[in-house]
């Protein structure tokens, strides 16, 4: 079986916790399984095929696997020493740490280096999954 890594990493950056997202090894496709919870939505007749034929459905990675502040935390340690990893540092601590890393990464103009650096852990990510689940990709 064999998988394009972007969908892999397509995958990893629409992880949330409204859907449980697998990879159909029959049909090669990525299928969403709702959490009713969530969404108030169900879909009987997937969540009976993932019952049915549980080897044919690989569960991609979901937001707790991908620990989003892992990478930013990881990014801050990638930088150079200097007044912005501190002040990227104390952007993620605490309450609010989301939205104030975007603040800072604006206002110092490293947006685009923080987007290569969370591409290239996607990335990373992805190909762990890849060799976790014995899928080759290309």
């Amino acid at each position: 079986m064999k998988i394009k890594l972007q969908t892999v990493i397509d995958a990893i950056e629409q992880a949330s916790d409204a859907y449980t997202m697998l990879y159909d090894t029959k049909t090669n496709e990525t299928v969403y399984l709702p959490d009713a919870w969530v969404t108030g939505e169900t879909d009987e007749a997937l969540a009976a095929l993932v019952e049915n034929e549980p080897k044919r459905f690989l569960h991609f990675p979901t937001k707790y696997d991908i620990h989003e502040y892992s990478i930013m935390d990881s990014f801050v340690d990638y930088l150079p020493p200097g007044r912005m990893k501190n002040e990227l540092g104390a952007a993620i601590r605490g309450r609010g740490a989301f939205r104030r890393f975007k603040q800072t990464i604006r206002f110092h103009g490293i947006e685009q280096l923080w987007y290569d650096y969370q591409a290239d852990a996607y990335r990373e990510l992805a190909e762990r999954w890849c060799r976790d689940n014995d899928v080759e990709y290309e």
